[in-house]
């Protein structure tokens, strides 16, 4: 007759994410906790405490030994949960390791239990925390304006560009980053101001907004299978919006010069308008023109014009090994 081994128990760690409203926890975790010997955290000031308590579990403030708790749980096969901190238990995970390890200790049953994960987006939340912290300790950030954060608006928009234009996908997710930081940081400042503030939860809320009212094909009951009638409804959409009064309002001036052409080209055709173009002399309206032909023929000018002085980059650092490679035979 066989005997068998008594139960050593059970210890399970449990993880939250900090991003995670407190208290919104799994059902497997909230069974976890209610069936629990004992419930340990060495953290006092975590955030699920006063959630747990609530619900009528009881939390200790304790940080036993690996061995403490092994102990603890082969006395009649007790279960215990340890909630993590946010800087993880490394002292006790790498002592229930050691000892798993030795071969000379009954382990109880080791479980890691995630209690709430993240959504999709969730490290926006620390991006927006990370920033409000230097916006009010650094000496730089805490002195700047929308005006003078303009410029590095430009410049990253178009180290985006050059990334997506390289095909380099580590740097396109560099870029993106810096672009979504300019966002961040003009919405901390606009916290601030006495009239109008607003956060980047109101940003949010009104591209949301924007985003949802645009595309009734998905969000309401029009119906769109092609791009083209997706553009359609946009444009429809965004001219009962704005109620403009010239196919020009909210064309920005200044942008490039070959996008401004195109983009008001754009609008032209788009309107169905008859517009001449202005005549002159000089290189300026011949760009106009090309600029204009570059659009009707579905070619962006200055994605174009970018490609071709790439090309004419490459060919000048070409010429300036060649000559460095004669001077050296010289």
């Amino acid at each position: 007759m066989t005997t068998e081994a008594p139960a050593a128990g059970r210890i399970v760690l449990l993880t939250a994410s900090h991003r995670v409203a407190p208290g919104l926890l799994s059902w497997p975790a909230w069974q976890t906790l209610h069936a629990a010997d004992r419930v340990l955290c060495a953290d006092a000031a975590h955030r699920q405490l006063s959630y747990l308590r609530e619900a009528g579990i009881t939390v200790e403030h304790a940080a036993p030994a690996a061995q403490e708790l092994v102990d603890y749980c082969a006395a009649g096969g007790r279960t215990v949960v340890v909630l993590a901190s946010g800087e993880g238990d490394t002292a006790l995970t790498d002592g229930l390791a050691r000892l798993g390890g030795s071969g000379r200790v009954q382990m109880p049953d080791l479980e890691l239990l995630p209690g709430a994960y993240d959504l999709p987006g969730a490290r926006l939340l620390d991006l927006v925390e990370v920033m409000d912290r230097i916006r009010r300790e650094c000496p730089w950030s805490s002195q700047q304006t929308h005006k003078g954060l303009a410029k590095y608006g430009i410049e990253e928009a178009y180290e985006l560009v050059e990334a997506i234009e390289d095909g380099d996908r580590e740097e396109l997710r560099e870029e993106l980053g810096d672009v979504l930081l300019q966002v961040v940081f003009h919405a901390r400042i606009a916290e601030e101001d006495a009239e109008e503030p607003f956060s980047v939860d109101d940003v949010a809320g009104t591209i949301v907004e924007k985003l949802i009212h645009r595309h009734p094909h998905v969000f309401g009951e029009e119906t769109a299978s092609t791009p083209e009638e997706v553009k359609a409804h946009w444009l429809r959409t965004k001219a009962v919006e704005k109620q403009r009064e010239s196919v020009t309002d909210g064309v920005p001036l200044g942008q490039p010069g070959l996008a401004l052409a195109a983009k008001l080209a754009s609008r032209v055709r788009t309107a169905g308008l008859g517009v001449e173009l202005p005549a002159g002399q000089g290189i300026g309206y011949e760009l106009l023109a090309l600029a204009v032909r570059a659009e009707a023929d579905g070619v962006d000018p200055e994605a174009a014009l970018r490609a071709a002085a790439r090309a004419y980059r490459d060919a000048i650092r070409a010429a300036e090994q060649g000559g460095a490679a004669g001077n050296v035979e010289g």
